[in-house]
């Protein structure tokens, strides 16, 4: 059973104190596969340094986080442009496999919307000029979200819509821009919501994701998030959907192969 964990941040200061065993737990519970968001310029360095360490099971993304789009963006955006340039050149063996994390975040700085817009917009054009897929963080912008991705709907807008706790009008709305849903620690919620109506959506549209250190699932929830725990997310699918857990592991495994190809 493969397991893949479409979003976690294994980089993170969280583990610097266990990082071997927190990954090794991770790989011993199935998941063999880690997509790695990127945050700012700052954490560049330690997204390559744990990629070398893990070059068969560890994905890069390149972007630039919503919550730091501050007065330096257009410096971190020209970062995300270099970094983008210096792996698809073709002399590279490495290369980015999505541009995230990108969107807007509402909960912690609404006087920046504008520019968080802007450099939302300028992140979904590199992803089509890069054939790549873009994810998304979205907290309380939903319209504001889906007006910039309506602006450049099309087939080569896809991707997976990160940590989705929407309603189930959102949910469609999102797939209807060739986004899958990354669900996480919180369909483990009892006020999570999504997992009264997530039966509803088919699993085609899914993909499993952690955002360790960030979102720990029941029975860990309030304590640091790792990859390992993505088994909880599974079960809890499995009730939701009363499938057998090997045959969801490898359909949502599969989904995240459509979107990254890999």
């Amino acid at each position: 059973m493969i397991l893949t964990d479409t979003h976690t941040h294994i980089y993170s200061d969280a583990f610097d104190e266990d990082q071997a065993e927190m990954m090794q737990r991770a790989i011993d519970n199935g998941v063999q596969r880690f997509f790695v968001p990127a945050i700012d310029s700052a954490y560049t360095q330690s997204m390559y340094a744990i990629e070398s360490k893990y070059p068969e099971n560890v994905f890069l993304m390149m972007g630039l986080h919503p919550t730091h789009v501050k007065e330096n963006y257009k410096e971190e955006l020209l970062h995300v442009e270099e970094e983008l340039e210096k792996r698809f050149d073709v002399k590279s063996d490495k290369k980015f496999y999505a541009i995230g994390e990108i969107g807007i975040d509402l909960y912690w700085d609404t006087t920046s919307l504008e520019i968080q817009k802007e450099a939302f917009l300028h992140q979904i054009r590199l992803a089509k000029k890069y054939k790549l897929p873009i994810v998304i963080h979205c907290r309380e912008a939903f319209d504001e979200v889906f007006e910039v991705l309506e602006s450049e709907k099309g087939d080569d807008l896809f991707g997976i819509f990160h940590c989705f706790t929407g309603t189930i009008e959102d949910a469609h709305r999102a797939i209807g821009y060739n986004m899958k849903l990354g669900i996480g620690g919180v369909v483990t919620f009892k006020n999570g919501k999504i997992n009264t109506f997530l039966d509803q959506i088919s699993l085609d549209h899914i993909v499993l994701e952690t955002d360790a250190p960030y979102l720990a699932p029941t029975p860990y929830r309030g304590k640091r998030n790792e990859s390992s725990y993505l088994i909880n997310v599974l079960e809890k699918l499995v009730d939701i959907y009363q499938k057998p857990i090997e045959e969801l592991a490898a359909i949502t495994t599969r989904n995240s192969k459509n979107v990254f190809g890999v």
